[in-house]
């Protein structure tokens, strides 16, 4: 099958300029509609590369995205949102993005044109077999990203590609290809779009599900987030409650002790055993 930019086609609505706000609104919702069932026909190689990542991640391996534009700043988001959600260590998901953290607000001219670059970003972190490169480029043609994910999988990484193309040059780099295939975008090429959207609803599947299964929640709950406001303080002193039946300051400062719901939990029932 040859390779067809579906991103890049033209929309399937002409003269947005004449529409009402209604009507931009409920055009752009109905496109986004789309999106849910085109993640969802994603889901097995989804579900292949959860479960080695899991394996290589109770050996050591890290998970790293790369991107560059929306792309890239969607895998640094999901990867800053690990640590407080689930208590891990910032070093365990880590998001690059061509150009660096500046690219994060400002544009960097060429940066993702450098093929050779991706790969030095990851070796400026002890990149190791134990690790995945999960390459992220909606049009699947970045330079950026197809450059570290050759390299990457020739060190022995694991490699996996999330576009929204079919058969595009950054699946050929990746051992798990997933192809979320959501169309034309609204404004014609915006990948920020039904392309970004559906980015970043396949970082959270693959994070969380890698963190529940690393036991990062126990039933539906947080137990390891990050005491870092009032607001999760709250509610882990809640959850605390909820499990172990004590009075809301006693519970509170269990918390407070040990730091996250999990440990305060543990050290209870060790105590009273």
């Amino acid at each position: 099958m040859a390779f067809e930019k579906i991103s890049e086609q033209a929309s399937l609505y002409n003269d947005l300029e004449k529409k009402s706000v209604h009507e931009l609104l409920v055009d752009i919702n109905h496109e986004d509609h789309k999106v849910a069932d085109a993640v969802e026909k994603a889901i097995p190689q989804i579900e292949e590369l959860v479960t080695k990542i899991v394996a290589r991640m109770k050996k050591g391996g890290r998970i790293f995205y790369m991107g560059a534009g929306t792309s890239g700043r969607l895998g640094v988001l999901d990867a800053s949102e690990i640590p407080p959600t689930f208590g891990m260590d910032p070093s365990w998901v880590i998001g690059l993005i061509a150009g660096g953290d500046v690219a994060l607000r400002n544009p960097v001219e060429n940066a993702e044109d450098n093929t050779n670059q991706g790969w030095k970003d990851l070796e400026e972190h002890k990149i190791n077999e134990k690790d995945t490169v999960v390459g992220i480029a909606a049009s699947g043609t970045t330079p950026y990203v197809i450059g570290a994910l050759r390299e990457a999988r020739a060190h022995g990484c694991l490699t996996a590609s999330i576009s929204s193309n079919p058969d595009s040059p950054i699946a050929q780099e990746a051992e798990v290809a997933i192809e979320m295939i959501v169309g034309p975008e609204y404004v014609t090429g915006s990948s920020r779009m039904k392309s970004g959207t559906g980015q970043k609803m396949i970082c959270n599947m693959i994070t969380t599900a890698t963190m529940i299964q690393m036991g990062r929640v126990k039933g539906n709950k947080m137990v390891n987030m990050q005491l870092s406001n009032a607001k999760l303080v709250d509610r882990g002193t809640r959850m605390i409650v909820e499990e172990l039946a004590l009075p809301y300051e006693e519970a509170k400062r269990l918390l407070l002790l040990h730091g996250s719901v999990k440990n305060a939990v543990d050290a209870y029932n060790k105590d009273n055993q």
